[in-house]
């Protein structure tokens, strides 16, 4: 019997009342990108990327020169979407305890009392951090991939919905601690931040040299929830899942999909996570286009973002300085997308 079969009729307009919240969903969703891009001028891909991730449930790391609003829309995207914000400065002097908390003695009571540390919140914000030891930068492992924090035994849930923004630039190398692989797998996307353009540019001074614009919440953390199980709910077709699959397989055996030469270049391929989240980057991002079902131009457009940081390539791809981003624009290339004809009463 199906799930299908077990269900009671609905109540005559329980349809139509579902179907107009979830309109009504998507709308607010609308209006919370529309909030966060008048206040980030230009950067239109990061700031889709960041309500992408945030709708797939997954962490968005940030790379860039200073100065590109990397940390301003990190905060007003907590503030448009109504959640709770920290954010913590990486430094070399960070201990673990500064991120996830610790236990206090009380002389008085002669007891120990444990206190959270501040990424018990919706968004968490780890700026520049690179700048942190691997100790600093291991205690988010738990953080990220199981959104808890052991303390004294004790097992301490985070705040839903919950994710990790994190910064980084690219152009130091004095004083930085590069990410290892094992943690930068655990996001979802990296993204690269460029210079805005010269009518960027002058926008910004436009705007942000009288009175800057101040963002105002759209969302709450329940709407948010609500959007991030619709977004679970988007239709995969079989073929859309088998693309996937080849995208993720071409990084690992090549040679197999027409790329030999890759072989000398690729030393890991990407991991299963890879598979997770390009079709959980996918949905979100057909949702965010308005549609329930999802097309191969939607894990094309997230395929970068998802993948690029999660290969690991040889010392000699290294030293030539190959791009990973160009390795799986080759990819993209190489492995062909299917054909999906939607029919309007299979979605």
């Amino acid at each position: 019997m199906t799930v299908a079969d077990e269900r009671s009729d609905p109540e005559p307009g329980e349809g139509v009342a579902e179907q107009e919240d979830g309109e009504a969903r998507l709308d607010s969703l609308m209006d919370a990108l529309a909030e966060v891009r008048r206040v980030i001028v230009g950067q239109d891909h990061m700031v889709e990327r960041l309500l992408v991730a945030l709708l797939a449930r997954g962490h968005c790391l940030l790379e860039g020169v200073p100065g590109v609003a990397k940390t301003l829309a990190a905060s007003t995207l907590a503030t448009v979407t109504g959640g709770s914000f920290a954010r913590i400065q990486f430094t070399p002097d960070l201990v673990p305890s500064d991120i996830v908390g610790t236990r206090v003695y009380h002389p008085g009571s002669e007891s120990f009392d444990v206190e959270l540390g501040p990424v018990f919140v919706n968004f968490l914000l780890a700026d520049e951090i690179n700048r942190a030891p691997a100790k600093v930068q291991s205690a988010l492992l738990e953080v990220m991939a199981e959104r808890q924090v052991t303390l004294a035994g004790r097992t301490h849930p985070l705040p839903r919905p919950f994710v990790v923004l994190a910064t980084q630039n690219p152009i130091e190398s004095e004083g930085v601690y590069p990410l290892p692989e094992v943690q930068r797998d655990r996001f979802l996307f990296r993204v690269l931040v460029s210079h805005p353009s010269a009518h960027e540019e002058l926008e910004i001074l436009q705007r942000m040299s009288v009175r800057p614009p101040v963002p105002r919440p759209v969302l709450d953390p329940a709407t948010l929830l609500r959007l991030q199980a619709m977004a679970e709910e988007v239709s995969v077709h079989q073929l859309v899942a088998d693309y996937v699959v080849r995208l993720v397989m071409a990084t690992r055996t090549p040679s197999e999909y027409g790329l030999p030469d890759l072989e000398d270049t690729i030393e890991i391929g990407v991991s299963p996570r890879a598979t997770l989240g390009l079709v959980s980057a996918g949905r979100a991002l057909a949702l965010l286009r308005g549609r329930d079902y999802l097309l191969p131009d939607d894990i094309r457009d997230v395929a970068v973002d998802v993948m690029a940081h999660r290969l690991m390539l040889t010392f000699d791809a290294l030293a030539d300085e190959v791009d990973p981003a160009e390795v799986v624009g080759r990819i993209l290339r190489a492995v062909p997308p299917p054909l999906v004809v939607w029919n309007q009463g299979m979605r």
